[in-house]
């Protein structure tokens, strides 16, 4: 269930958001003011490289400073916020971490070792530089492409292991998943408290429609305006439309994150999706209805398909946090498309 009352939980804490200027931080910071939060950091990659050990040191050395000698650039004006100035105990430092190098089939046919070193390098210092700084809650966010190519659909979260990931983006879901074993790891020898959460595929207003890097559906719902526009009669479209992919609607994908953060302690992986799970063809078909193109969708069958089957089972986070997605399909995509029509002239 959302939930956007404040809560006693966030009062006194110290809450850094790694890719909180992005499309699912700017949610995840918006969740934590409702919530309560008054000391929200978002590290920048211009102040810090988090794929970089020193600067991660550096972070972390920031952070532990009281709000009045904290860098600038840790303290933004524009979220209106006002911690108190004294010393910040580690053990109400909570970290959520979001930033990630990410991309579509494409992008990660194309940059596979990129894709691998930097999401790993970023998840395995930051986790390590908490707990030597005595942090007292890690939050890290996975993928569901860390699941095995032919999970049995709904993947439940038992079934990480049983094979081997898609391979078109293979390298990026098991970097993510190394965090979920670093979590189990630092918890079993140390009693860090950190928790891996795997959301399913995202999407809603703020998302990237960058056609070189954007996913499925920023992608079909800028195509689908833009051929429409031109008067084009055909769409082309990557695969043949078989597989079937779930999406969360990134304000519930937020309230799922904030939610875990507050009340989960566990070291098992919790999945986080909608339960809707919609093949391809009729994602686009929809597409097209709600954009209003007029012209015929033509299936690139030489192109890559994918996983070809995603659909999660969302039980645990119903049961070991009282969360469920809330947000219908069709709902968020309409949201989505009129937010990418009102702000169209700011995407390049």
């Amino acid at each position: 269930m959302s939930n956007n009352s404040p809560s006693t939980f966030w009062k006194d804490k110290h809450v850094v958001v790694t890719g909180g200027a992005g499309f699912l931080g700017s949610f995840v910071i918006e969740k934590l003011i409702q919530r309560g939060a008054t000391d929200i950091m978002i590290p920048h990659i211009e102040n810090y490289n988090l794929i970089d050990r020193d600067d991660v040191r550096r972070l972390f050395a920031d952070v532990l400073t009281p709000f009045d000698k904290r860098p600038a650039h840790l303290k933004p004006s524009t979220l209106n916020l006002s911690p108190a100035n004294h010393e910040v105990d580690p053990k109400n430092v909570v970290i959520i971490h979001l930033a990630a190098n990410v991309g579509g089939i494409g992008a990660n046919r194309e940059h596979p070792a990129e894709f691998f070193y930097d999401n790993l390098m970023m998840g395995v210092e930051l986790m390590h530089q908490a707990y030597k700084n005595g942090v007292g809650k890690f939050v890290a966010i996975g993928t569901v492409c860390a699941y095995p190519k032919f999970t049995p659909v709904p993947f439940r979260e038992e079934d990480l292991w049983i094979g081997y990931p898609e391979e078109t983006n293979a390298p990026y879901g098991l970097a993510k998943k190394m965090m979920l074993v670093q979590a189990q790891a630092y918890r079993q020898q140390y009693g860090f408290n950190a928790i891996f959460l795997l959301p399913v595929n995202l999407y809603g207003p703020r998302d990237n429609f960058n056609l070189q890097t954007s996913h499925v559906i920023p992608a079909l719902i800028r195509k689908a305006i833009e051929a429409k526009e031109r008067g084009d009669r055909e769409l082309a479209v990557w695969g043949d439309g078989s597989p079937t992919r779930e999406f969360l609607y990134v304000e519930d994908a937020a309230d799922g994150i904030v939610s875990a953060a507050e009340k989960y302690n566990g070291s098992e992986p919790v999945n986080l999706g909608s339960g809707y799970e919609i093949s391809i063809k009729n994602l686009a078909e929809m597409i097209v209805r709600q954009t209003g193109f007029g012209g015929k969708l033509v299936w690139q069958t030489d192109k890559p398909n994918g996983q070809p089957r995603r659909g999660l089972d969302v039980t645990r986070a119903k049961e070991y946090f009282g969360w469920s997605a809330q947000v219908p399909f069709e709902e968020g995509m309409r949201r989505t498309i009129e937010w990418f029509e009102e702000n169209r002239n700011k995407i390049r």
